[in-house]
């Protein structure tokens, strides 16, 4: 089992920052691939960025068109945490991100489904006022 706990929500004006982290613990030697995705009140959960590695290289990083260039997944092996950094943050970005965990080597377009993956946190929730 690999338990996921998030933090680092809060409320932000837009324009602002966040850093958003995902601690694993429990059996994460075995993990493969982990996302972070998010659901704004009354709809689906949406794919927000996802990494896929094997060791301390990274083989791939996915970003919903969405992000690009606003937020930035990366991870650090030793405390066993992936973050989110999120940059120019807009309003319709509130929501409650979720990160989830996988020991599959999902494909590029894997990373992206939500059922692609094993374990999940709680979630964390962002708020971006105008």
């Amino acid at each position: 089992q690999v338990q996921l706990v998030e933090s680092g929500g809060g409320l932000v004006q837009a324009g602002g920052s966040l850093r958003l982290s995902c601690a694993a613990s429990g059996r994460t030697a075995a993990m493969r691939s982990m996302g972070w995705f998010r659901q704004a009140s009354g709809k689906e959960r949406d794919f927000v960025a996802g990494t896929r590695w094997i060791g301390d290289t990274t083989i791939y990083e996915e970003y919903a068109d969405s992000v690009k260039g606003r937020f930035t997944i990366s991870r650090h092996n030793a405390k066993q945490t992936v973050y989110l950094e999120m940059h120019s943050l807009k309003p319709e970005d509130t929501s409650v991100f979720y990160c989830a965990a996988t020991s599959l080597p999902l494909t590029a377009q894997a990373l992206r489904i939500p059922t692609s993956y094993e374990y999940w946190g709680q979630g964390t929730q962002v708020t971006v006022s105008s």
